[in-house]
This record gives C-alpha cells, structure tokens and sequence, in this order.
C-alpha cells in the first residue's frame, strides 16, 4: 500500500492531522516530513530515506511555509522532475493569500486546501480527500 507523504514543520499541525486520519481510519501508511528539503530526500531515497523501499507516495499533502524550503519551492522542483511529477499534491495551508493560491496552481498543485480553524472541520477536509485523492481517484503507475 502505498504512502501519504505529509510535508509540515507545525508540530500541532501534524497532530491535529495525523488524528483526522486515523478519524478517518485511512490505512495508508503516513509519513511526514518537515520541509520540502525532507521531502525531496524521501521521494529520491537519500539520506535518512536511502534504505527505504523505492515507490512513489499516492499522494502529498504539502504545506506552504516551511523552513529551508518551502512548499512551492518544493512544489517547482517536484512537477519539473519525470519521476514525481505526476504525483498528486494537495496543498494544505493556513495561507489565504491570493498570491500563493495562484502560484500554488501555476506550478502544478492539484489542490488549494485552507486549513479550518477547528478539528471537526479538518476531520471533514481529511475525509474528502480519502475519498475522492485516495479512493475514487485514478493515478498513473509509476
């Protein structure tokens, strides 16, 4: 089965997540990353990730303002790159700002998602995304 990649540096914002997929008993195994450098280390297998099993996530839920590299920055690099591009990225941030949504879609990303201020809202957010990026969804193999 494959991963949900989760790219986030908010440590509440990782748990309130985490706890709205197990909500949603999603079965996806989740791993999390802290910015897009992390996250770019896991998708080519370097680093703390050079043992894992190769294979793309079936999606990426990406945050937008992150140390080191940032979503969008992340975001550039992965749509340009044959191996990734083709991967599902729902942006999902606090960021309301119009700027970062268009960029955010000019540069690939296949959902704008504003995180709620409150957990039964995210509990639904997750839930939609279970069912329509993970279970009714068709991806390409990789």
């Amino acid at each position: 089965m494959n991963a949900i990649l989760y790219v986030e540096d908010s440590p509440l914002d990782i748990e309130l997540t985490l706890e709205a997929i197990k909500e949603n008993k999603i079965a996806n195994p989740i791993v999390v990353t802290n910015d897009g450098v992390e996250a770019l280390e896991y998708l080519r297998c370097e680093g703390f990730y050079k043992d894992r099993k190769p294979g793309n996530p079936i999606l990426i839920l990406l945050d937008l303002k992150m140390p080191r590299m940032d979503g969008l920055e992340f975001l550039s690099i992965v749509k340009k790159d044959e191996k990734f591009k083709r991967i599902p990225i729902i942006m999902l941030t606090a960021s309301r700002e119009e700027r970062d949504l268009v960029k955010g879609y000019d540069l690939g990303v296949n959902a704008y998602v504003v995180k709620p201020v409150d957990f039964e809202s995210l509990i639904e957010i997750v839930k939609h995304v279970n069912s329509f990026w993970i279970s009714i969804n068709e991806s390409p193999l990789e």
